[in-house]
Formats: C-alpha cells, structure tokens, sequence
C-alpha cells in the first residue's frame, strides 16, 4: 500500500523525476484514477541552478514554482517551502475517488513533518496507495515515518507495482 523507490548514487539528476513523470502518463492512459504530483526541473545553464516545479497531476497547466532564486554565490536550501505546502494541499484537495496517490519524494521537508507528509497519511487512512521516491539521505527518516508499512519497489516494476495495488492482485 505503500511503496517507494529509490536510485544508485549515479543516476543522473532528476531521474526519478522522468521515471515518475513518465509512470503517470502510462498510467493516466491506462485509464487510472491518479492523484498526486510530479517534480519538473528546468535547467538553466551552468552557472545556474534549475528551475523546480511541482506539476499536480490534473492541473498540469498550473504548475507550481518551489524554487526560490537565492543569487550568486549563495548555499541555502533554494526549496520554497510555502509552495511546496501549496502543492500539497492542492493534491490533498485532488484525493477524493483516486485509485493511486504518487507524491515525487520523501524530502526533507516531509522528514520534519512537512510537505507531502500529511497526504500520504491521508491517503492511507482512505485506503489509496501510495508511490513516492525515497532518495538515500531519507530513508532512515521513511523508515520512522512508514514503521514499517513502506514496501521497496524496484524503479523497473513500478508499472506492475502500481497496477497490482488498484487491480487488489498481490
């Protein structure tokens, strides 16, 4: 009912941001009910740090800026974390009649009990599962969070995992 996916160190940057974006389409096209949201990054050069937006599946064509420009030479976390609360609660607003909650990650956000943290409660309480990645730095805050509910999922058979999870096949 919960399952997570994470990456080898090597992946390139925002993989697991295509690799959901992607799980969506097909899934959407396959006619499931989804709620939830996907992480779109725009690269804006070498010498800048990208874009982040959050894309709530349904209103693709609003997306939200997360990001904040911090200027040069800065090293704080450029996440905004207002919008990131913004997008939640857009998808927590989106939940009702979902066959699948897909949330991009398992973030430090969520980790201290933000973000995405409390809809993927709420999707669990109302029995939707559940697909996020999990990058290596949070697992240990996941496995806290999940208590052991949290099931690993390689990123090759997330189509399966998904489609088994609304089918009820196990």
């Amino acid at each position: 009912m919960l399952g997570w996916f994470s990456l080898d160190d090597d992946a390139p940057p925002g993989e697991a941001d295509r690799i959901l974006a992607r799980l969506c389409s097909g899934l959407a096209d396959a006619g499931l009910r989804l709620a939830g949201a996907v992480q779109q990054n725009t690269d804006r050069g070498a010498d800048c740090a990208c874009d982040m937006d959050v894309l709530v599946l349904g209103e693709e064509d609003a997306p939200i800026r997360i990001s904040q420009s911090l200027g040069g030479g800065s090293s704080g976390c450029r996440l905004d974390p207002g919008a990131l609360e913004m997008a939640a609660a857009r998808v927590s607003a989106r939940l009702a009649g979902a066959e699948l909650l897909i949330v991009p990650k398992f973030g430090r956000q969520e980790a201290i009990g933000r973000g995405f943290r409390s809809v993927i409660a709420q999707a669990i309480a109302q029995d939707v599962p559940v697909l996020l990645h999990v990058p290596p730095e949070q697992r240990a805050a996941f496995a806290e969070f999940c208590d052991g509910m949290g099931e690993p999922v390689p990123p090759a058979g997330l189509v399966e995992w998904c489609l088994d999870q609304v089918t009820g096949v196990q």
